[in-house]
């Protein structure tokens, strides 16, 4: 009862849904697309410091800029950044065939030690002693759409992409390119499609749709850049792809109903003390359970 009453108790717990959901979206999408190409990105976390950064810098800085323009500027250009990021460990794999898997990870370590160093530094707040950014002005916000809640524009940007990206995997030669090349390389290859042009885009792609995430969160939900910013989502995004089986659709309601159990959980801890940290064992148990079916089937 505690469970469901956090989470449709009162409108601002159901609103969190999607506000904790809105990374896991982004971020998942990312994974997703990787994996659909045999690009497996482990390095969600770090693309989201990385177009986090990136994000705050342009938010920061280009005060020439009006509002809504800048606001899109700074989605625009974290999402280059975060893709150009990724395409790192892409040509690590595509040129010198070393695994994806390592790379992306010791990506991670350097992003966010990175993003410490730099909220210690030069985007630190100069009217601060604290390590965080200064405060996104309010034009440059992406504003609430429902009072008294956290529900705010993101979500609909998040949700956009969703859409998005599943007409670009399902619907263009582009994205059926991107399908064949992780069915199948060397058949993909004889047939004249180019498998290292092919990882490069996923991962470009992988990378931008991550640091989207991170840019959301600065500008929508945290309103400064802060070590930590991230929660932990893009590790979480793995297990959100792998869940989803890697499609689009999928995410968006694996990333709902995960972030509802969060919230739920968080109401029984909060009221009877049972550990929040049960939704984790359980999304853990049907990852093993999924690897499991997979491997009998081969």
């Amino acid at each position: 009862g505690l469970f469901f009453r956090g989470i449709f108790g009162t409108p601002a717990g159901f609103a969190e849904i999607f506000v904790k959901a809105c990374p896991l979206i982004l971020t998942g999408l990312g994974c997703a697309v990787a994996y659909r190409t045999g690009f497996f990105n482990i390095g969600a976390e770090g693309q989201f410091y990385v177009g986090a950064m990136a994000t705050t810098m342009v938010a920061l800085n280009w005060t020439a800029v009006p509002g809504i323009p800048r606001i899109i500027l700074s989605l625009v250009i974290g999402f280059l950044a975060g893709g150009v990021w990724a395409l790192i460990a892409a040509v690590c794999k595509a040129k010198f065939n070393i695994s994806e898997i390592i790379v992306t990870i010791m990506l991670n370590y350097i992003a966010i030690n990175f993003l410490g160093y730099a909220v210690r530094s030069f985007l630190m707040d100069p009217e601060g002693n604290v390590p965080q950014s200064a405060k996104i002005d309010k034009a440059v916000q992406l504003g609430t759409l429902i009072r008294a809640t956290r529900f705010h524009a993101g979500i609909l940007i998040a949700v956009a992409c969703v859409f998005v990206v599943w007409f670009f995997l399902d619907k263009t030669t582009m994205g059926y390119e991107l399908r064949a090349v992780g069915l199948n390389k060397r058949g993909s290859a004889c047939n004249g499609i180019s498998v290292m042009k092919n990882i490069v885009l996923s991962a470009f792609l992988s990378g931008g749709l991550s640091a989207v995430a991170g840019g959301i969160e600065v500008l929508a939900t945290q309103k400064k850049l802060l070590e930590g910013i991230s929660a932990n989502c893009g590790y979480t995004a793995v297990l959100i792809a792998l869940v989803a089986f890697n499609h689009p659709i999928g995410v968006l309601i694996v990333a709902v109903l995960y972030s509802a159990m969060q919230v739920g959980a968080s109401s029984m801890q909060r009221q009877m003390g049972i550990p929040s940290s049960i939704v984790n064992i359980l999304i853990g148990v049907v990852v093993v359970l999924i690897l499991a079916r997979e491997r009998s089937e081969e």
